[in-house]
């Protein structure tokens, strides 16, 4: 992607950029190759990996080059292929934000095995469940993971070896084992479709699926990495800065984590920090202050908790934030606002899933988002709502986000996954069309687009509900409910009901200093019928101390609902 003419800022370059974008996708091409390798021997002594443990001040953080992050990989390879990993075997990756962690990506990708990222905050039965899908042949683990690891082992047929990092020994064998590195190599010439990532969805029915992720999506991903970010990567565009930070909460064992955050990052040659800890608003803070971080991914639920606890950030903190993308659940007004007024940034939205990731998104340097529109289809996608028939949508009309295999131009899209792990059936469900041909791939997320292109986001398929007839999408409200000062977060589930088939249910997280109470009920009605339509307003609310939520972010409406229903069943209605 080239830039736009900055002469011609700040005008809408979105028609020029996705008019004229066009892939070129080489037949052999490897993650491990462009992420780390070239750098290693273009930019050695660029750091790579910063790593911050939680409690430790930024002179204790240690950093790590793309030379040391080669060499500790070429070193794990080693190992990996001494134990009898081979191409395109599964190998589980369980462990938190570190530098081991893109040592471990490194090493599997550059033999050709496939990486299976596996979350620490997993139980057992989740990791064996996941492991024996995989059948993955051997664990990377840290001290934490690894006896949970041994003690599914016996259910685990196929996992052969569990394998433990240790940072002292990884560290010690990049920067000092000179004769080692020089001998070894690695690289492995795989296809750009061959597998390397099997990642686990966390699916609303049914156990959860892998997506096989190809060399090529990173390809796909960088058109709206690069736009999300407002022009990552490319040196010389801002005025306040060219060295490029990256730091995100989220999981490097989740597409968000790992597709959004890591590897693009890596891509590009720049530093990204890891932070092995827990959350919180002043955690983000802090470290986006001491480590000079530019670019960030937060989810909204991060960005309320952060909005929240500090309304006035600037006069705490000294950020250099050049870019914010959020992407998960809709952000909200509020929350757009906040980042506009006291962060100096506008946040760019984005949209995606593990099948296919980054296709839908803002880019406020070089087109105007619009507050709570998901945006445009990034460079690359031809994006579309679609209905049960696989027919595009008229404007105004919800349906079904889709993309198609094809851009525009009839060039083959690398963003697409390559199926679902040993599920055939699930694979083709999830591509249709129309003429005999199922190119378009559906995301189960509902949305409407307007006539200048932007699309809405009205929920997914399994949220968005009928109450005394009328169509509703949680989003909104939820998005209402957290402007009231009282309210640090909510959930809109349907409460089934005799008479109307369901009526609007608030599960709400009250902020700091205020209480639950009779009087408080009322007024959060009131604030909501004051904003939306009568029939929109919550008829119940609860309060309660913490939403459900996934490991990647998102609030777990399902488990609301069920929850509901079990209680109507209770009740005999």
């Amino acid at each position: 992607m080239k830039t736009p003419p900055s002469q011609a800022l700040p005008h809408d370059h979105y028609d020029a950029l996705h008019s004229q974008f066009a892939w070129h996708v080489p037949e052999h091409f490897n993650i491990a190759q462009v992420c780390c390798t070239r750098w290693a021997i273009q930019t050695p002594h660029a750091v790579a990996i910063r790593e911050h443990i939680a409690g430790a001040s930024r002179k204790s953080a240690k950093t790590y080059t793309f030379s040391q992050l080669q060499h500790a990989a070429n070193a794990m390879s080693a190992q990996l292929r001494q134990a009898g990993v081979k191409r395109g075997e599964r190998v589980a990756i369980v462990l938190p934000q570190r530098f081991e962690t893109a040592v471990a990506y490194i090493a599997v990708l550059q033999l050709g095995a496939v990486a299976v990222p596996l979350s620490m905050l997993f139980g057992p039965d989740a990791l064996e469940y996941r492991i024996n899908d995989s059948d993955a042949v051997l664990a990377i683990v840290d001290e934490s993971s690894e006896p949970v690891l041994r003690g599914i082992q016996v259910h685990c047929p196929k996992l052969m070896t569990i394998m433990p990092v240790s940072s002292i020994m990884i560290a010690y064998v990049a920067i000092k084992n000179i004769a080692y590195k020089q001998k070894q190599t690695f690289e492995v010439h795989t296809k750009a479709d061959e597998g390397a990532i099997l990642i686990y969805t966390s699916g609303t029915t049914g156990p959860p699926k892998g997506a096989l992720i190809p060399h090529r999506a990173l390809i796909g991903n960088l058109t709206g990495f690069v736009s999300s970010q407002n022009w990552f990567g490319f040196d010389g565009i801002s005025n306040k800065t060219s060295h490029a930070v990256f730091w995100s909460p989220a999981d490097w064992a989740w597409t968000g984590g790992l597709m959004d955050a890591l590897l693009p990052t890596l891509y590009f040659g720049r530093e990204i920090v890891a932070y092995r800890g827990r959350f919180s608003p002043e955690v983000a803070y802090e470290l986006m202050q001491m480590h000079g971080v530019t670019h960030t991914f937060l989810f909204p639920t991060a960005l309320k908790a952060m909005m929240k606890a500090f309304p006035q950030p600037k006069s705490q903190f000294k950020l250099k934030i050049q870019a914010i993308m959020s992407a998960g659940e809709a952000v909200g007004d509020a929350v757009y606002d906040y980042c506009q007024k006291q962060l100096g940034v506008t946040v760019n939205e984005m949209f995606g899933q593990t099948e296919i990731n980054y296709i839908v998104g803002n880019c406020n340097r070089f087109w105007p988002s619009k507050p709570n529109s998901m945006g445009k289809p990034y460079p690359g996608h031809q994006v579309a709502v679609i209905d049960d028939d696989g027919n595009i949508c008229p404007d105004g009309v919800p349906g079904d986000v889709a993309v198609n295999r094809f851009d525009i131009h009839g060039v083959p899209d690398p963003i697409f996954f390559l199926g679902y792990w040993k599920n055939d059936a699930a694979t083709q469900a999830k591509f249709t069309g129309n003429n005999g041909q199922d190119n378009w791939c559906r995301t189960g997320d509902l949305a409407t687009r307007d006539a200048d292109g932007y699309l809405w986001y009205q929920g997914r398929a399994d949220d968005v509900f009928k109450a005394a007839g009328y169509r509703i999408g949680p989003s909104e409200i939820e998005n209402c409910l957290v402007k009231h000062p009282a309210v640090a977060n909510a959930a809109v589930v349907p409460k089934p009901d005799a008479e109307r088939g369901a009526v609007v249910k608030a599960y709400v997280v009250l902020a700091a200093g205020f209480e639950a109470n009779d009087a408080l009920v009322e007024q959060l009605q009131a604030h909501v019928k004051s904003l939306l339509a009568p029939y929109e307003y919550p008829k119940e609310i609860e309060f309660i101390d913490a939403l459900p939520m996934t490991t990647t972010g998102k609030v777990q409406r399902r488990v609301l609902r069920l929850q509901e229903e079990e209680r109507a069943k209770h009740r005999k209605i």
